[in-house]
């Protein structure tokens, strides 16, 4: 049996995808996309399993096309895979004004806009989110409890070098190393 899209789990319909077709001809699966996230930089969500790195460079799918792919409605759902592309979407070198273009063209401006939220709740000060948000259209709110909690995209310690004390930051990609392919 497929495994149900974030569409199906959101009530609405999946789309054909251009960005899925084209990350399909890059041998670019579900699973795949998660692994080349965690293999740009997203090493907090690596979970150590051995798995061949796909090897696709940044030419030839960009971190804004990756970011949009894993928030895509028309994947497969999985909390960890939406949690990578909310890390992507913030990676270094990213524009708003791409990742706007894209969730449009991908209709995952919905996705994206509740990203962008969590981000500007998170990091009120980083002008991504806030010119992200000017960009998206305006949807309606998505249904409750399928998307990952805010707080699933943020690190939060309980315990700083000045002692007891919440720090949270956003989870993005860290030292990004770009494949040459």
């Amino acid at each position: 049996m497929e495994e149900p899209t974030l569409a199906a789990k959101l009530g609405t319909t999946s789309h054909l995808s251009p960005l899925l077709r084209k990350a399909q001809r890059l041998g670019l699966d579900a699973e795949r996309l998660e692994r080349l996230a965690i293999q740009r930089g997203c090493d907090y969500y690596d979970s150590g399993e051995a798995a061949p790195p796909p090897h696709v460079s940044t030419e030839q799918f960009s971190n804004a096309e990756l970011a949009i792919a894993l928030l895509n409605p028309a994947l497969r759902y999985n909390p960890q895979t939406l949690r990578l592309g909310a890390a992507m979407l913030s990676a270094e070198g990213n524009s708003p004004e791409q990742i706007a273009r894209l969730a449009v063209m991908e209709r995952c401006e919905a996705v994206v806009r509740y990203v962008a939220e969590a981000g500007q709740k998170f990091e009120p000060q980083n002008p991504f989110w806030t010119r992200l948000l000017q960009l998206l259209p305006l949807t309606p709110p998505l249904k409750s409890g399928v998307l990952p909690h805010p707080t699933r995209f943020v690190a939060m310690t309980g315990f700083t070098r000045q002692g007891p004390g919440l720090v949270t930051e956003w989870i993005r990609p860290t030292a990004l190393q770009p494949a040459r392919g």
